[in-house]
């Protein structure tokens, strides 16, 4: 399992044990982290799920796609780094991960 942290607007942490293959998304539903309302399902659909990685982990997460871009113009507050969750897929090598969640959703 991966281990992977949330930090919510109020610095409140969440940490949940993450299966590899499934999306940081999910993992925050199936955990009831809040912040992260994941409107579309994870189909790249909206922008509800937005997430700032870390600056720690920005290189080793990379930048989005170009579709997760485009829905990235939805998303509030959207920084250098900023991310969809559904669209990022846990591997091992992403034990210790950290998102902050931001104010709002889109």
């Amino acid at each position: 399992m991966t281990k992977l942290t949330f930090v919510g607007i109020d610095e409140t942490r969440f940490e949940v044990e993450a299966e590899p293959g499934s999306t940081v998304m999910e993992n925050a539903i199936r955990n009831g982290v809040p912040g992260i309302e994941a409107e579309c399902g994870g189909a790249c659909a909206c922008a509800t799920c937005h997430v700032y990685v870390d600056d720690d982990w920005a290189d080793a997460v990379g930048g989005p796609e170009p579709m997760e871009e485009d829905m990235l113009d939805f998303a509030y507050d959207v920084r250098p780094t900023s991310r969809l969750s559904c669209q990022i897929k846990v591997k091992p090598e992403f034990d210790g991960l950290v998102v902050h969640i931001p104010e709002r959703q889109g």
